[in-house]
């Protein structure tokens, strides 16, 4: 993936990220498939009950990746937010917003820590707060992933085999089905 590409996906969840927590809520963690450097689009975690759920929900987020036979994933998730529905325990930084990059080969892990700030007085002032983002820490070659994120990055580079004239398609209304909010791109689109 080219410092372009990169640049412009992390500034894209940081964005989200920050109007998320402006609304009260944490977005939810979303994959990024490329194929050949373009991006798939967008496929953001189902509605998930705590616990089990949340680790498969994440772990199957790899399927439209390994669908449309992806050679590149970027993941992003909070720290917090999925250490809680997941029952795991939160690592550090936290609050944080994580990004790995992953291709078939190995990922680099992206932190980008935020400290929460509540909005000026307003008398339309919501339940969010504003994150200021805090220096990253340098990017992490192999770093540590939780498992359920573990798992999606190795599953999004398992072919699917599914017995149908358009795995892919099929994949996407499936998952669409499932809860996931699939936003592809035009490329991409069906």
């Amino acid at each position: 993936m080219d410092t372009q590409t990169w640049d412009a996906l992390a500034a894209s969840m940081k964005n989200a990220y920050t109007a998320g927590l402006g609304e009260g809520a944490v977005p939810r963690p979303v994959i990024m498939p490329l194929v050949r450097g373009e991006l798939v689009g967008l496929i953001r975690l189902r509605p998930v009950e705590t616990g089990k759920d949340a680790l498969t929900g994440i772990a199957q987020l790899s399927n439209i990746a390994a669908a449309a036979g992806a050679d590149e994933v970027v993941l992003a998730w909070e720290t917090q937010d999925v250490a809680a529905v997941c029952e795991l325990p939160a690592a550090d930084p936290a609050p944080c917003l994580n990004m790995v990059h992953a291709t078939k080969d190995g990922h680099t892990l992206h932190r980008f820590p935020y400290a929460e700030q509540t909005p000026g007085d307003s008398a339309e002032r919501s339940n969010g707060v504003v994150p200021q983002w805090l220096p990253a820490p340098e990017a992490q070659p192999g770093g540590e992933l939780i498992p359920p994120v573990r798992a999606a990055v190795d599953y999004s580079f398992i072919p699917l085999e599914i017995d149908h004239p358009s795995p892919f398609g099929v994949t996407v209304v499936l998952m669409e089905e499932d809860g996931y909010d699939v936003r592809l791109t035009e490329a991409f689109a069906l």
